[in-house]
């Protein structure tokens, strides 16, 4: 009777296993290229809305420092006097008719200060462009990881599934020989068929990692991913005590310097503001009586009565002070933010090298060993089940602490880049 009920166990464990293997393929075939890294962020680098922003405040900033360098524009003037009044005034007869050009001159250093406010606003806007295209950077590395490492994991799920077939149908030939009770044989089919759906759900995962890296892209990903990036782990000793902080140079420095330039460009501007600048007009007047021309020169000046400038220098002067207090708090915030995100990069290396090599590599032996003593009768199967099952969440843990390094250092490479060298010209 045990052996019929094995029978059967079996053929039903035969039929699952076949409906298993039926599911979605891999997304890519084996033979296809690899898309590297470099390729996707150069590629999302020319798609995202977010750079063709940065690119077209660089356009506007340029534009501004044109605009910034003009001159006034002169302004056509035209007055008729001594019409339409009484006695030799009635009529347009002693009419004086006058043309000529107002011409602003400014005063002051308006026109340099200018320049120098538009100089600095195009700089940060040069910096900015810098800061998205490191943040695009810094996305996208870390959805090309998560990519690759749900591609492992499918795969670690596919060997598990295999393992799991393997106990199974170890867990049958033992109950055909009456060597163990049927019981093992549906604990074992139980672990085969969550080893299954396990492997449908690290697909479903790794299809949305690939969908969502393409999206970040703006394409298709035509190629294998590249693997060995998760093994890229510095050696033993790279990361001792955390060196002294360095922020000179980085972007969010580099920012705050930017802004600070502004507002110290704002100071100079607003005090040059406060010099009045001169309208001089040359100017024909014809004299209808006569018929006559002659000449006419015009100087007009401000009087600053109610808005002497002092007021906007004293805004410009506080924005200034503000700016160099958000410039030292910058300074101390990247110099803590670079802090911790080493630390986590050194702590999630040395997980990473731990879990993927001597825990990794001790239940890799275990797991063999319990299979060995299980098919001899060594071993019971909760002992082989157990053993699987560390080994399952052994290399997942490895996988993730592999992830969790290069999201880690891609933090650091994203907190300590540096900010463009080039100059406004």
């Amino acid at each position: 009777m045990n052996r019929i009920l094995a029978a059967m166990l079996a053929a039903a464990s035969c039929a699952t296993m076949a409906q298993a293997q039926v599911g979605p393929s891999a997304p890519v075939a084996q033979d296809a290229p690899v898309y590297t890294l470099d390729q996707a962020v150069s590629a999302a680098g020319g798609s995202a809305p977010a750079a063709e922003a940065a690119s077209a405040g660089i356009d506007a900033a340029r534009a501004g420092r044109t605009v910034a360098g003009l001159r006034p524009n002169p302004v056509v003037q035209g007055q008729v006097e001594n019409v339409i009044g009484s006695g030799p005034y009635r009529g347009v007869r002693s009419a004086e008719t006058t043309v000529g050009f107002a011409i602003p001159i400014e005063l002051g250093g308006k026109r340099g200060a200018r320049v120098a406010v538009a100089n600095a606003q195009l700089s940060r806007a040069e910096i900015q462009a810098a800061i998205i295209a490191a943040d695009v950077r810094l996305q996208v590395t870390q959805l090309y990881v998560e990519a690759v490492a749900a591609d492992r994991r499918v795969m670690t799920a596919r060997d598990q599934a295999r393992i799991a077939s393997d106990a199974l149908r170890a867990a049958s030939v033992r109950v055909q020989a009456g060597r163990a009770s049927p019981l093992e044989q549906q604990r074992a089919d139980v672990a085969r068929i969550n080893a299954d759906a396990n492997v449908e759900r690290q697909l479903r995962l790794a299809e949305a990692a690939r969908a969502n890296l393409a999206r970040r892209i703006g394409r298709p990903i035509d190629g294998l991913l590249d693997d060995t990036l998760l093994d890229r782990l510095p050696g033993v000793n790279v990361y001792g005590p955390l060196a002294p902080v360095n922020t000179t140079g980085t972007l969010a420095l580099a920012a705050a310097n930017a802004d600070f330039s502004i507002a110290e460009a704002g100071v100079r501007l607003a005090r040059a503001n406060r010099v009045p600048d001169l309208n001089v007009g040359p100017s024909i007047r014809r004299l209808e009586a006569t018929n006559d021309m002659a000449a006419v020169f015009s100087v007009s000046i401000p009087i600053p009565v109610f808005n002497n400038g002092r007021a906007a220098i004293a805004q410009a002067t506080a924005q200034r002070t503000q700016a160099d207090a958000q410039r030292r708090v910058t300074a101390l915030d990247i110099e803590q933010a670079i802090t911790d995100a080493q630390a986590q990069a050194a702590n999630a290396a040395t997980t990473a090298r731990a879990a993927s090599g001597p825990a990794l590599a001790a239940a890799q032996e275990a797991a063999r060993i319990a299979r060995i003593g299980y098919r001899e009768g060594k071993f019971g199967q909760l002992e082989l089940l157990d053993a699987e099952r560390t080994l399952a969440e052994t290399r997942v843990a490895a996988i993730d602490a592999l992830a969790n390094y290069q999201n880690a250092r891609a933090q650091v490479e994203r907190l300590t880049a540096r900010a463009p060298n080039g100059g406004n010209q």
